[in-house]
């Protein structure tokens, strides 16, 4: 593919700030979504969930900062990682250090794979039918959280109308997702949570009105409790390390599929160093007790629409994100998004990780076996049983057992491992 500018070309002045914009576009909708879900679970406190929101745009913008410069050195956008959000979810029950700092020795184990180069052995375990098996489960085991996100009653409206609201909103963004083009399609979850935003308050009955108050503390708010406390539970480090296996293969993937396209010099240093960067910004996440970040796989598509494949139109968008970090009043305007539009964007996004799984599979084999439908369909299975289990039910499992057994993800990987390299070893 023809670019107008190449890796390592630096666009004009102007031309490179807008976009960098665009790139911001992309960026912030998933950092609002998954940031906001997240920072729900252990920040209840008033403007805890801004300061948990400028945390994540500083982690994200230091990630980005890092491998566009250090890392891989590649235009590939990072954001947090659906497959932690798991992994905390499952954790529910123990404190926010004992989840972080899992998170935080997940970002260890990331590192130490890169530079000792295990990562080459690890690969093979995660075959076609087993990427394909963990990419949906990643959609399926979260179907518990988009419930509750859409059947909330918290802005005013009953459950019956939040549904039927997601239902025709949803619909509606796989419609402009056929219609639009270019980088109108690229930033489609930037316009999806603004124009939901404005047709849920208006169009609603029984909404709290159209414009919602503004929290924030002070700019420097996300310095208060900036470094957790170091605490570990063998049932979250267990459950993690499986959540990490699966961030370290979509990490790859994404690194892969911008070197499949750009063809850089120097490709096995390149995956070695944004690995390790990934790791590092883990570890960083950890200790300021947020979400882990990941390089995201949908790159090469803003790319493919833009013709620019310049690694520096990613330094403003950095910058934009660094400012956001210190600028609360607008964090806390975002964390007036209604839930219910949060889910419906989750839906779409998710759609996108089903039919990533479903191509993987497909492609990989000369035709589709019924061996091939066993392995995906049990973990999918176990996996989305596993994750819709009442909080009774996982109060009777042993603490330590808890957040393994308890994790959809993690029990779905288990069968897909154990189906692909014993019962039915191809």
């Amino acid at each position: 593919m023809k670019m107008k500018y190449e890796l390592d070309s630096i666009p004009p002045f102007i031309e490179n700030l807008l976009l960098g914009l665009q790139w911001f576009a992309v960026a912030v909708p998933i950092i609002i979504i998954i940031g906001k879900i997240t920072g729900s679970f252990y920040l209840n406190e008033p403007g805890g969930q801004t300061v948990y929101l400028q945390k994540l745009c500083f982690v994200m913008a230091v990630t980005l900062l890092c491998q566009v410069l250090w890392g891989h050195r590649l235009p590939l956008v990072a954001g947090p990682s659906t497959v932690l959000l798991i992994g905390i979810i499952a954790s529910r029950g123990f404190n926010a250090d004992t989840v972080y700092s899992a998170i935080l020795s997940g970002g260890v184990l990331l590192v130490l794979l890169s530079i000792t180069g295990l990562f080459a052995h690890l690969r093979r375990l995660f075959t076609p039918r087993v990427v394909a098996a963990v990419l949906l489960l990643i959609a399926f085991t979260l179907t518990p959280t988009i419930m509750r996100l859409i059947a909330d009653p918290g802005n005013g409206a009953s459950p019956f109308c939040n549904i039927s609201f997601a239902l025709v909103f949803t619909f509606f963004m796989f419609l402009l997702h056929r219609h639009l083009k270019g980088v109108w399609k690229s930033t489609l979850i930037i316009w999806a949570l603004l124009a939901g935003c404005f047709l849920y308050f208006v169009f609603v009955p029984g909404t709290t009105g159209l414009i919602p108050s503004v929290r924030g503390g002070s700019v420097f708010s996300m310095f208060d409790h900036l470094i957790i406390t170091l605490s570990f539970d063998p049932g979250v480090l267990i459950s993690f390390l499986f959540c990490f296996l699966a961030l370290f293969i979509n990490d790859l993937g994404s690194i892969e599929s911008m070197v499949e396209m750009l063809r850089p010099a120097e490709v096995s240093s390149r995956i070695t160093r944004g690995i390790a960067v990934t790791g590092l910004a883990n570890l960083l996440s950890g200790l300021l007790g947020v979400i882990g970040p990941v390089n995201y796989s949908l790159s090469p598509g803003v790319i493919a629409s833009t013709g620019c494949a310049s690694r520096f139109t990613l330094i403003p968008t950095a910058a934009m994100l660094l400012v956001l970090a210190f600028f609360p009043a607008a964090i806390g305007l975002v964390e007036n998004v209604p839930s219910v539009v949060i889910g419906s964007v989750l839906i779409y996004i998710l759609c996108s990780q089903i039919s990533a799984g479903l191509l993987i599979v497909f492609e990989s084999a000369a035709e589709f076996r019924f061996e091939n439908g066993l392995v995906i369909g049990l973990p999918i299975l176990t996996g989305t049983v596993t994750a819709f289990l009442p909080e009774g039910v996982l109060g009777t499992f042993p603490s330590m057992l808890r957040p393994i057994l308890g994790n959809g993800f993690v029990v779905g990987v288990i069968s897909a491992m154990i189906l692909e390299h014993w019962i039915l070893k191809d």
